[in-house]
């Protein structure tokens, strides 16, 4: 018995062993844990919000380093090059006011809120101002991948500005701000390029072509998308580290701008989170339709899919394909985007289907086949017309060969006309036309030479005293070339 009760007392004992070693385990790991995220001890409020509010004024230089922000990332844009246009981000000065929004709603600072907001709006003007002249006066052939791919945001650039601007702040908290985080956040936040796309959308639009303000108007969302939810990040970061509230000397006049800050952030948190929530879900229907098309169409063998169109905003999904589409099969798609679960975000879109019959495919094959013995039967003919051609141009040749002996006279020393205005025209590109005869002349109205005469037609654009110098060089060359031993010059105009 007394055994016993002394291999109970040694279970228990192990029990309660274990027991404190797993509450010793799990208070270790959350003191590591704390130490490892912990970044409050770290943190210098007065440093922070002084550096904040140097980013803020925008004069002198920093007006000066915008503008060519605007103009680098324009070229990077216009060029489709990525590396240009992150150069464009990293020197751009436009998240010193976002920034000095933010934390204006944390500490209540009415003051800094008014210079942020005066200082964004004035840098917003003046980049869509700058871009919209570039792109005005150096129009691009066609839209790049570099433009287009700000002219549509989504979820993804909502979390991304989200989560760069807690990045942003915490280094902005810590003792010695950790630069390469800032310029990091610059990068992935891209505030400048949407700026540059929306004054490219608008230059595009008043040349004439109405998609360009749809561009405009897609880049600005995607650039106020970027600017509230990097305020609201550096909101977030400065309420949780606790930093000190904006002192008023007037207890009235602290308690009335706190209800102005606290209504205007609720007034531009609303659009935010209403933005969030349909980009959420635009992202959900985008990947559901890609799902139902791979899972539910692409495995039917039977069916040849040509090409996929979503319209998110109609609830439409365009399928064109290049085959019959039975109505059975219709009817089976229908009733598997209405039904599964996995397609819940879809159910009300409508399919709209595109198919080519049996018969309308016979009809193009026949077509094809007749098309094919039309061109062979073209390809005859035209063979038979070029040699016509070639005969034509050989009979053309001999009949100039042969005038041109006779108005030059002595073949065996003059070489063909043709020859020598080609050459004429290569040596002086400035003569318009020219023209070669033999004139009969009298001087004594008694006696009759013939004078060898090359009419010349210059360009008017040519000064007279230059026309004079051309004239005596192409004198001599023609007499060389025509094997003359005199040669008259007569300028037309």
């Amino acid at each position: 018995m007394e055994e016993k009760n002394l291999i109970d007392e040694t279970a228990d004992q192990s029990k309660q062993d274990v027991k404190d070693g797993a509450i010793g385990l799990l208070s270790s790991i959350k003191k590591y844990l704390k130490e490892l995220l912990d970044f409050r001890h770290d943190t210098d409020h007065e440093a922070t919000i002084e550096a904040i509010k140097a980013d803020i004024p925008f004069k002198g230089a920093t007006a000066w380093i915008l503008i060519f922000a605007v103009f680098v990332a324009s070229i990077g844009l216009n060029a489709d090059s990525t590396a240009v246009v992150i150069g464009a981000m990293l020197i751009s000065p436009l998240m010193g006011p976002i920034l000095g929004i933010g934390s204006a709603f944390a500490i209540n600072d009415i003051d800094v809120f008014k210079k942020s907001l005066v200082s964004l709006a004035t840098m917003i003007v003046l980049s869509l101002l700058a871009s919209f002249v570039f792109f005005y006066f150096f129009p691009l052939s066609e839209d790049t991948s570099e433009l287009l791919g700000r002219t549509k945001p989504d979820i993804r650039d909502v979390l991304i500005a989200f989560f760069g601007g807690l990045a942003l702040m915490v280094a902005r908290t810590k003792k010695g701000t950790v630069a390469s985080v800032i310029f990091g956040v610059a990068i992935a936040t891209a505030l400048m390029p949407p700026l540059c796309t929306a004054g490219y959308g608008l230059a595009k639009g008043f040349s004439g072509d109405s998609v360009g303000f749809t561009y405009a108007f897609g880049a600005m969302y995607l650039f106020t998308i970027n600017t509230i939810f990097i305020a609201l990040a550096t909101f977030l970061v400065l309420k949780l580290l606790s930093f000190p509230m904006h002192k008023y000397a007037n207890a009235a006049r602290r308690k009335r701008y706190a209800t102005v800050a606290t209504v205007v952030g609720i007034a531009v948190m609303i659009p935010a989170f209403y933005t969030f929530i349909h980009a959420l879900n635009e992202s959900r229907m985008t990947s559901e339709l890609k799902k139902f098309v791979n899972s539910e169409i692409k495995t039917i063998t039977e069916l040849q899919l040509i090409e996929q169109e979503p319209l998110i905003s109609d609830k439409v999904l365009k399928l064109n394909f290049f085959n019959e589409v039975p109505e059975s099969t219709v009817n089976v798609l229908y009733n598997q985007l209405r039904n599964n679960d996995q397609y819940k975000n879809i159910k009300d879109f409508k399919l709209d289907i595109k198919g080519s019959d049996t018969k309308s495919f016979d009809l193009i094959t026949t077509a094809y086949n007749d098309k094919r013995q039309e061109l062979a039967e073209s390809k005859n003919i035209i063979a038979g017309l070029q040699k016509e051609i070639e005969d034509l141009r050989g009979t053309v040749s001999n009949l100039n060969y042969r005038l041109e002996q006779g108005v030059l006279g002595e073949s065996n020393k003059a070489i063909a006309f043709s020859t020598v205005v080609k050459d004429a025209k290569i040596r002086y590109q400035d003569i318009r036309e020219i023209g070669f005869a033999r004139v009969l002349s009298s001087k004594d109205f008694i006696e009759i030479d013939t004078i060898p005469m090359a009419i010349i037609k210059w360009n008017t654009s040519i000064p007279d005293s230059i026309i004079q110098f051309k004239e005596k060089e192409l004198r001599t060359w023609l007499q060389k070339e025509m094997s003359l031993d005199t040669l008259f010059i007569k300028r037309e105009y």
